[in-house]
């Protein structure tokens, strides 16, 4: 494999999994993302900070921990919550918690009310946005590492800085790609 589609493949890892990079390729996966990401490194960083401290504040809280399933991704200071709570009263508190974070500019509040989702529902998930990356890093007219995809309970969030041609793109392959039940579209456009 030549040099620069492995990178390529090591960057496409890093956005499935945020361990990949420093498990299989190290500082040159890591910088190919970070170069071919629409963010700026700052940015970039900005949301790692953002995501842990939204995870270490919803663990913090003992009922949250215990009787909900959330995810939250952060992509340019906007902030999507997914997965679930079995109360409405669990979901606003989840979201008051994210909020109360510094530099969260905009939440996305797509929890649903019900019981923590299973296993086997969130490994189908996983696998989508498995097939959907993919299928996006395919492409040659869209690059798949410049988006973000978020999969819950089969509903396919896009998240990313790009242009309306490339959010279009993205949302056709998304729709295209078998066991999407629904894609929803949270863009930044850069034009």
């Amino acid at each position: 494999m030549r040099p620069a589609r492995f990178c390529l493949l090591i960057g496409l890892l890093a956005h499935l999994s945020g361990c990949a990079v420093v498990a299989i390729g190290g500082a040159g996966a890591a910088a190919t993302a970070t170069a071919i990401d629409s963010r700026t490194t700052g940015a970039q960083v900005e949301d790692q900070s953002i995501e842990l401290k939204a995870y270490r504040a919803l663990n913090a809280d003992a009922e949250l921990k215990e009787e909900a399933h959330l995810n939250v991704t952060s992509y340019n200071s906007v902030v999507l919550l997914t997965g679930e709570t079995p109360t409405p009263a669990l979901r606003r508190r989840a979201v008051a918690l994210v909020k109360g974070i510094d530099k969260v500019t905009h939440i996305y509040d797509e929890i649903a009310i019900a019981a923590p989702s299973s296993l086997v529902s969130r490994s189908g998930d996983a696998y989508l946005t498995a097939k959907v990356k993919t299928r996006m890093f395919a492409d040659e007219q869209l690059s798949g590492l410049k988006i973000k995809v978020v999969t819950e309970d089969g509903v396919v969030y896009l998240m990313g800085l790009v242009s309306r041609a490339e959010a279009d793109r993205a949302t056709d392959i998304a729709r295209r790609t078998g066991g999407a039940r629904k894609v929803v579209r949270l863009f930044q456009h850069t034009d």
